[in-house]
């Protein structure tokens, strides 16, 4: 099958075009900039004025949209609001259009999504894909997003994968807690009670290959391990395997929302978010299934 995937140079999008290669699929990307991937075809597109290399979109079976503005890589002012929605709804937009005036139909349209759909912070309730939206930014963004993924006209099926927080020795939130553990500074941020729902990426990318491989999948699917952890438990288990010791108080809320402002939600909230149609519906086998299986993997 011939796979077109946009966000593919970032940490998931390479994992992923790795899998799916060994796997026999054909890959291509979608990429601001020319890039040299072996095995690998990189088209250029330009979002924000609506071009795409013309051959990019020829013969592809399936798109795996995994392009957007970093959740949290800046404080979240209303301009930074917009491109985040905008960073994740213009790239569809963008495809349905191009293939429907080449008149091709992909087998399945594949998006990316978030946890974040429930809101930013839901406490103790536990959460499943028939659980209501989130009424804060988060959960805004997400309903927009997905919106967006259901209305495109030019694929069989589409489908949206909420994913959870994804644990990978080469980014992502993983390196940022690891650190200050490694020289000794680290501790749980706000009360460390927060659930954080997690997925290993060996996990995340396979989640993905069944989606391409299985024509019967279909709406939203929360990417999650089956086995939320709490702030406090990951930062503890993750100095057990780094052998370090944990000294330092929690990091206090206040400061947190000082440093990032609303942002500090995505670090102070959490979500206890259930594999339900994964587990009930797929024959889908984790590789990890506890945070301690996960850290010893990736941080060992």
């Amino acid at each position: 099958m011939n796979t077109l995937i946009t966000g593919g140079t970032g940490l998931v999008g390479r994992h992923l075009t790795r899998l799916l290669l060994s796997k026999g699929h054909k890959v291509s990307l979608l990429s601001r900039k020319k890039e040299n991937i072996p095995g690998v075809k990189v088209y250029l597109w330009d979002i924000e004025k609506g071009l795409i290399d013309n051959d990019a979109l020829k013969d592809i079976d399936y798109i795996i949209h995994l392009a957007g503005a970093g959740i949290a890589d800046k404080r979240w002012t209303d301009k930074r609001k917009q491109e985040i929605i905008e960073s994740r709804v213009k790239p569809i937009q963008m495809l349905d259009k191009h293939l429907k005036e080449q008149g091709s139909k992909l087998k399945a349209f594949i998006s990316a999504s978030g946890v974040g759909y429930y809101g930013g912070d839901t406490g103790e309730t536990r959460l499943d894909e028939s659980s209501p939206v989130g009424n804060d930014f988060l959960g805004t963004c997400v309903k927009i997003w997905e919106a967006e993924t259901e209305k495109f006209t030019q694929a069989e099926r589409t489908v949206s994968l909420r994913t959870g927080i994804v644990l990978s020795e080469k980014g992502g939130a993983l390196p940022k807690l690891a650190q200050p553990i490694k020289l000794g500074v680290g501790s749980p941020l706000g009360s460390g009670k927060q659930w954080m729902s997690w997925i290993h990426i060996d996990d995340l990318c396979q989640l993905y290959l069944q989606v391409v491989e299985d024509d019967k999948m279909y709406g939203a699917y929360n990417a999650v391990a089956p086995t939320p952890a709490r702030n406090e438990e990951i930062t503890r288990v993750a100095a057990e395997v780094l052998k370090r010791p944990l000294w330092a108080p929690n990091v206090p809320a206040f400061i947190m929302k000082l440093l990032l402002g609303e942002l500090a939600v995505a670090v102070l909230g959490g979500n206890y978010v259930k594999n339900k149609r994964v587990s009930e519906e797929l024959s889908f086998s984790y590789q990890f299934t506890t945070i301690k299986a996960a850290l010893e993997d990736l941080l060992r």
